[in-house]
């Protein structure tokens, strides 16, 4: 039976509720979409804060190796505060809401605490309480149940998820993330102050973008939109709001024309690591990227030299924090004859910059000006990957804002 109105997911963020006057705010806001006719599911994040003083929390509590179902029990109550918070402004305001945390839902989950994947929200609960009245569900978002049923939560930025996840449950006709920015940009404003911000991106491009450190939305959330086709607006809860307000994250196919490039990424704070004159056999690779894998280290970019003499030179790179940890492993491994190589190099002071756009797919030479754009600055280039809609660089940290400029430049993204 189809739902008799329409339904709109909102999603707010830390910032969006860090205090009562922002809870107002966002009630307010809430109220335009009800009256338009909407049921709306509000998602909400703690308050700006209060997740972290929670973390901290625990790890006083419990030490280093504590219970991590009692982690999940204590950090997901930050939600719970907000989501009550909200439904009693917005019971004030003389809308009918009320307030759901995960279990209540439920949004049922896999039992991996602190990092679990959402399996199913069954739509029972909510189309009856629409159904009988109710104007608006304020959910508490990061958090679900496990089979075992216990709290669990699904992962920093998990909020976002969880508002796609409800979207698609609902079909719901779009799913607005609200933040502390305006939209998905070309690239950081703070970088470049051509930065334009964009009115749509293809959810490809989006995810490249999430990847490649755009903090405005977390990967995992944009992957399920992209799944399961939810429109995804990304919008201001600080600015006033148009019907064109925000950047639109949506399928290829509702994109009349797009540039070539999209968007300009960076991590500045990359590392690249080189195994010199490593034995050159079958199963080289895996001997090494299994032991990082185990210690949790985050590889990206991988590049292997052409073997001379039965050796060869493995390059890749990985956050700087890791650097540590990633030395620590291949020695490991060394050490247990796994793998053997004569010397290991570790480059502490470079960032990745990488051009996104899926207009790459039927446009040639990209790369080539992108690697002119780069040359014409002086800028050596160390390490180049590529996809079908991404090149990324790892370049010496100190150039990568001068290296985003100009690549912004070179493909003319302040121009629509």
């Amino acid at each position: 039976m189809a739902p008799a109105n329409k339904r709109l997911v909102m999603k707010f963020g830390g910032t969006s509720v860090a205090n009562l006057d922002r809870i107002r705010r966002v009630a307010k806001r809430v109220g335009v979409e009800v009256a338009k006719g909407y049921d709306v599911i509000v998602v909400v994040s703690a308050m700006s804060g209060k997740t972290n003083e929670l973390v901290g929390w625990v790890g006083e509590a419990g030490g280093a190796l504590h219970d991590a179902r009692e982690y999940d029990a204590v950090v997901s109550s930050g939600e719970n505060v907000t989501a009550g918070l909200l439904s009693l402004v917005l019971q004030s305001n003389g809308i009918d809401a009320r307030s759901w945390q995960g279990w209540q839902v439920p949004v049922m989950t896999t039992s991996a605490h602190s990092s679990a994947r959402i399996e199913d929200i069954p739509t029972a609960n909510f189309d009856t309480k629409f159904a009988g009245g109710m104007k608006v569900a304020v959910v508490a978002g990061f958090q679900g149940i496990s089979p075992e049923g216990r709290i669990t939560t699904l992962g920093r930025g998990g909020s976002d998820t969880t508002a796609v996840a409800f979207a698609a449950a609902f079909e719901a006709e779009r799913c607005d993330i609200y933040t502390d920015v305006d939209g998905v940009y070309t690239t950081d404003p703070r970088v470049s102050s051509k930065a334009r911000k964009l009115d749509r991106i293809a959810f490809e491009e989006m995810l490249e973008l999430a990847s490649l450190g755009a903090k405005v939305l977390q990967t995992r959330s944009v992957e399920l939109a992209m799944r399961y086709k939810v429109k995804l607006r990304v919008l201001s809860s600080f600015e006033e709001q148009s019907d064109n307000a925000g950047t639109l994250v949506c399928d290829e196919e509702d994109i009349m024309e797009s540039n070539v490039v999209a968007g300009v990424a960076f991590v500045r704070d990359e590392a690249k690591m080189t195994l010199i004159s490593v034995a050159d056999r079958p199963g080289v690779s895996a001997a090494i990227f299994g032991p990082l894998a185990e210690a949790g280290v985050n590889v990206d970019m991988i590049v292997q030299n052409i073997a001379e003499d039965g050796r060869t030179d493995m390059t890749f790179s990985l956050p700087v924090d890791q650097v540590e940890r990633a030395e620590s492993a291949v020695r490991d491994a060394m050490a247990r004859e796994e793998i053997n190589f004569h010397d290991l190099i570790a480059d502490r002071d470079v960032s990745k910059v990488s051009v996104v756009g899926i207009g790459m797919r039927s446009h040639a030479g990209v790369a080539a000006r992108m690697f002119a754009a780069l040359s014409a600055e002086g800028i050596n280039i160390k390490v180049i990957t590529t996809s079908e809609i991404k090149i990324s660089v790892l370049i010496d940290r100190k150039y990568m804002e001068l290296a985003v400029q100009a690549l912004h430049d070179v493909f003319e993204l302040e121009k629509a």
